[in-house]
């Protein structure tokens, strides 16, 4: 059995993951009696945490919310995924949190034990931002993402196994360089010992990540912007869908609202030519609607069925009537 102090932060850690716990259930996962329990519980509550309880068959304990948030117990993987969070925020990927996110970042970092500001601190040096930080990124593990960082950052060979996008297997063996975050996907970009070429890799589709303790001398990047050389190898892969549209609103107003998802190219003063590829069309309609101007589907034809689709659903929305 773990010791008291212990034993309470992994409860009070429990008890911040889940909305209710069943008490048995509780107590199995601390390997403790319900008595125990009870008296853990009780400490919980003398340091200030409203923590409840339920009588019953469905009884069982949950934490309530407080007048004051209380210090949170997280686990190392949390805390790398809060402080990239932070990052992305603090970068102005949403509108208006900038300067509070630079502050709770701040806090965060001063209390990170050093192996985790390491890791962190090494996100940040070899992290090249090129695209939109939304949430609809494909979920990478944050344990992953930092012993890549931290193998760019020290220079030392990587070997993973990667899929590529028709389902591929194969075994890499990479000089490891950047870490590129670009629209929905973090990337590697990284020089392949065996291809002997530049190579960027979809961190999602990459696994059992390893240094081979071979260090190496960084070379001379591909491109000054690390971003738009990934960017480029990314849209000249085959994808089902490529789009150009006519957009009325001058080149540098589009550019500045979604350039960061397509190519822009001014047609006139008043007119610009949007070019994408996309997986999907439903991506290419939401980026067209914040572009915030009239535009002129040029191709594909089912990307204008898809944007009637779209219209006519929002048409048949209604205000939801409030519940008696």
């Amino acid at each position: 059995m773990a010791n008291t102090s212990d034993r309470t932060l992994r409860l009070l850690s429990l008890l911040q993951n889940h909305r209710h716990w069943p008490g048995a259930e509780l107590a199995e996962r601390l390997g403790v009696s319900a008595r125990t329990l009870r008296r853990d519980i009780d400490r919980l509550r003398e340091l200030g945490y409203p923590v409840e309880a339920q009588r019953g068959v469905d009884g069982g304990y949950q934490l309530a919310p407080g007048a004051a948030l209380p210090p949170l117990v997280i686990d190392d993987d949390e805390a790398v995924a809060l402080a990239l969070g932070l990052q992305a925020a603090a970068q102005g990927a949403v509108e208006g949190i900038a300067e509070a996110s630079v502050r709770a970042l701040a806090k965060v970092v001063q209390v990170m034990p050093a192996r985790l500001r390491r890791r962190i601190d090494a996100l940040g040096a070899m992290t090249v931002r090129g695209g939109w930080d939304g949430a609809a990124r494909a979920s990478v593990d944050p344990a992953v993402l930092t012993a890549i960082a931290l193998a760019c950052r020290d220079s030392q060979q990587l070997r993973f196994s990667y899929t590529a996008s028709g389902g591929r297997r194969t075994e890499r063996h990479v000089e490891p360089h950047r870490l590129v975050c670009l629209g929905r996907h973090w990337y590697l970009l990284a020089y392949d010992l065996v291809r002997h070429d530049w190579r960027s890799f979809r961190i999602d589709r990459l696994t059992a990540p390893h240094d081979t303790g071979s260090r190496f001398r960084p070379r001379e990047l591909p491109a000054a912007d690390v971003a738009e050389f990934v960017r480029a190898g990314r849209d000249s892969l085959p994808r089902p869908y490529r789009v150009e549209v006519l957009v009325d609103a001058p080149a540098a107003t589009v550019r500045e609202r979604i350039g960061r998802w397509s190519m822009i190219e001014e047609v006139d003063d008043e007119h610009c030519r949007v070019r994408m590829t996309a997986d999907s069309l439903d991506w290419p309609a939401m980026t067209l609607g914040v572009a915030g101007a009239d535009f002129r589907v040029i191709e594909p034809p089912e990307l204008l069925d898809r944007i009637h689709e779209w219209g006519a659903r929002f048409n048949r929305s209604e205000k939801a009537l409030p519940s008696s």
